[in-house]
């Protein structure tokens, strides 16, 4: 039964606050490959369809560039300056004055960003909470001012005040006064404001009349949730979608560049796919067991399976690009070498590996090549496919012996490794993050790299780090999938598509349909 979560007045105050068109709309729709939205909570948003969304209604104190992923081409947002001392531990923010929440929620100042990011630092309200433990306090100088100081320095503090994750700013107000309402209601700064919800449906959104950088040219965008992969292709060659998330494979996308009005995009950053080897359960806390997945796996196959156009080898436990990626000696691809590991370690007819897998068609392919992979080695990964949303929260709870999981970050090595691979993250503890593997053999590399002011060494104790996690085989790295979007060609995003760090076009004021 459809829910409608926001009703019919709240979108009539919307528009009356300045939110909608007053005459014909121009109305952008979206599809998605999921069967809902998991939530809109900005610090609390990780699955692959909830981060586009929140692109479009949240801004940080800076941000990235519009179809940019790159820390070079970082960009003032809600914050117009900042000034940083010169031990690099005190950072102080000038905020932009007159900026509007959405709705009636009034104007944002150095309460909301305050309450924000200690929010986002909160693993009570935050999925990102690990990234802000650095921090040492945050304070509101005056209503414009807002000052952070550090423990230590780190690699890159603007990363976590950019407009990703924990630095999206949201409005204090709002989010006290919804409580867990505030996931499927949230309330930001950005270009489109959430007006509707259809449960395993659809989500719509209208503009932001009020908006700082000027009101966008689209009057609402129509975000649909189409998981099935036929489904979805088909509502997009008949014009019923604008935009399309794409498949990530090679035939896809070969299929839509001939398509006449279509452009197909193939945008950085990859999301380096994992497959996490849970150490907690027996027999997975035998490095031999753990040595002979390594060598089962052949991720040249797989890479081959998904094509040049959309795929590329991994290098290590952190993917290509960022700052601080080290390539690592990985573990050959050996069949035999990998049985011979399994007899040694008591399984000379091989052994049951149980997994929790995702329904979402891309990641579920993989998983089946992984699958077939393992087989040859003489390890049987018996799948439990479950749909996307119950998925996150079941490998969450520790309940799967091994998980594949394909990620993008901000690009430095040091938050990858602290998110995966350090034992604060380990799932199931208080500071619980996405450590599915309960991998803690790199703490103190990892650590000492966040505070290392020689650039340098910070490379090579983050370059060590990965070798120990790779060494271990707390992960296997499968793959490098590059992000695939089409869009029919009267769609002007306003920028160059190069990089989508939020998975997803950006949609900004500049946004046009034709």
């Amino acid at each position: 039964m459809k829910r409608h979560i926001l009703a019919a007045t709240t979108a009539l105050a919307l528009l009356a606050a300045g939110f909608g068109p007053a005459a014909a709309e121009t109305v952008l729709t979206v599809g998605m490959a999921a069967a809902d939205v998991g939530q809109l909570d900005p610090h609390r948003a990780t699955t692959t369809q909830d981060k586009p969304v929140v692109s479009w209604m949240f801004n940080g104190l800076v941000r990235f560039k519009p179809g940019s992923a790159s820390l070079e081409e970082l960009e003032p947002d809600l914050a117009e300056s900042w000034d940083k001392s010169a031990d690099g531990l005190t950072w102080t923010f000038h905020l932009r004055k007159g900026v509007k929440f959405h709705g009636d929620w009034g104007e944002m100042t150095s309460e909301d960003v305050v309450y924000s990011l200690k929010r986002a630092a909160d693993s009570k309200t935050s999925s990102f909470a690990s990234d802000y433990a650095p921090v040492a306090s945050i304070d509101a100088v005056d209503p414009y001012t807002v000052k952070i100081v550090l423990k230590q320095p780190i690699p890159a503090l603007l990363g976590i005040v950019a407009n990703y994750h924990g630095g999206n700013i949201v409005s204090k107000k709002a989010a006290e006064a919804l409580g867990a309402d505030f996931k499927i209601k949230p309330v930001g700064t950005g270009p489109f404001a959430i007006a509707d919800y259809k449960s395993n449906e659809s989500l719509t959104l209208v503009a932001n009349k009020a908006y700082f950088r000027g009101a966008p040219k689209i009057d609402k965008i129509l975000y649909r949730f189409i998981p099935a992969d036929a489904a979805r292709d088909l509502a997009f060659t008949s014009g019923e979608l604008d935009v399309v998330y794409g498949r990530q494979d090679q035939r896809w996308v070969e299929r839509f560049q001939k398509e006449k009005g279509i452009a197909v995009e193939v945008v950085q950053p990859s999301e380096l796919a994992l497959l996490f080897v849970n150490q907690s359960k027996k027999p997975f806390d035998d490095i031999r067991v753990r040595k002979a997945i390594a060598m089962a796996i052949d991720s040249k196959q797989i890479v081959g399976f998904k094509g040049a156009a959309t795929a590329i080898p991994p290098v290590s436990v952190v993917p290509v690009g960022y700052l601080g990626t080290y390539n690592a000696k990985l573990y050959p691809h050996d069949v035999a070498k990998a049985k011979a590991l399994l007899a040694e370690a008591g399984y000379p007819n091989g052994l049951e590996l149980k997994v929790i897998q995702t329904s979402l068609p891309t990641m579920l392919n993989s998983m089946q090549i992984v699958q077939a992979q393992l087989k040859q080695a003489g390890i049987d990964m018996k799948m439990e496919v479950v749909d996307h949303q119950s998925w996150h929260a079941q490998i969450r709870k520790d309940l799967s012996e091994a998980n594949y999981y394909s990620a993008a970050r901000f690009p430095v090595a040091d938050v990858y490794l602290k998110q995966f691979f350090h034992s604060r993250a380990i799932v199931g503890t208080p500071t619980a993050v996405t450590n599915f593997s309960h991998c803690s053999v790199a703490d103190k590399e990892i650590d000492d790299a966040a505070i290392s002011t020689d650039a340098a060494k910070q490379k090579e104790l983050w370059a060590t780090a990965q070798q120990k996690i790779v060494d271990d085989v707390c992960a296997v790295p499968l793959f490098e999938q590059l992000q695939v979007w089409a869009r029919h060609d009267n769609v002007d995003y306003g920028y160059t598509f190069k990089a989508a760090i939020h998975l997803g076009p950006v949609i900004t004021e500049a946004t046009t349909k034709k």
